[in-house]
Parts: structure tokens; C-alpha cells; sequence
């Protein structure tokens, strides 16, 4: 199955930063969720070689995982000729994630 299926997401960004985070759509998906989706498994689903530069923070009381990817916005939001300068379609992306 797909990510989305049992989850929605939200992306922001700082600078180079951009942090995701997953919110299970039912609290029984939580431990699914925590589970499969790791900061290594995120780190790949990125094609970043650099896995120690995913952080994975857990809030359970959300059933919310937050992801900080660090440079993952290639020298920043406002330096970046990316068209999705911001990112906010990273979370869509990780949204496609096989669990």
C-alpha cells in the first residue's frame, strides 16, 4: 500500500531545511506508520546519500511523525532556481512512499 492511503502530510521550510510532517488519517494506522516510516527509509525514498541528514522526531499524541531534511532545498528558498523553491511538494512525494 501506499502512504497516502493511511496518511496525509504537511511540508515547511528554513532556509535549506525542509521538515515533513506524517499524520495518520486514523490512530490505528500509528503504529504502522512509526513503523515503516523511518528517517533511513525516507532518506532512501529521497535518494539522499546522506541518511544522518534526515532527523525523524515522533509525536505520538498526534500520531504524527516530523521529518527535517537538511539541504534538501539546494541553498535555500530564496537562492534556489528550483520551480518548488519551498518544497511543499515533498510531501506529496514522501505521500507516495511503498509501506
Amino acid at each position: 500500500m501506499l502512504l497516502h492511503e493511511i496518511a496525509h502530510a504537511r511540508a515547511g521550510d528554513k532556509g535549506d531545511t525542509s521538515n515533513i510532517s506524517v499524520i495518520a488519517l486514523q490512530p490505528e494506522n500509528w503504529p504502522l506508520i512509526k513503523e515503516q516510516v523511518t528517517a533511513g527509509r525516507v532518506a532512501a525514498h529521497f535518494g539522499i546519500a546522506d541518511a544522518g541528514s534526515v532527523t525523524c522526531y515522533s509525536i505520538p499524541q498526534l500520531h504524527a511523525l516530523n521529518f527535517v531534511l537538511r539541504g534538501a532545498l539546494v541553498g535555500g528558498v530564496t537562492r534556489s532556481l528550483a520551480l518548488d523553491a519551498h518544497g511543499k511538494c515533498l510531501a506529496s512525494i514522501l505521500l507516495d512512499m511503498e509501506i
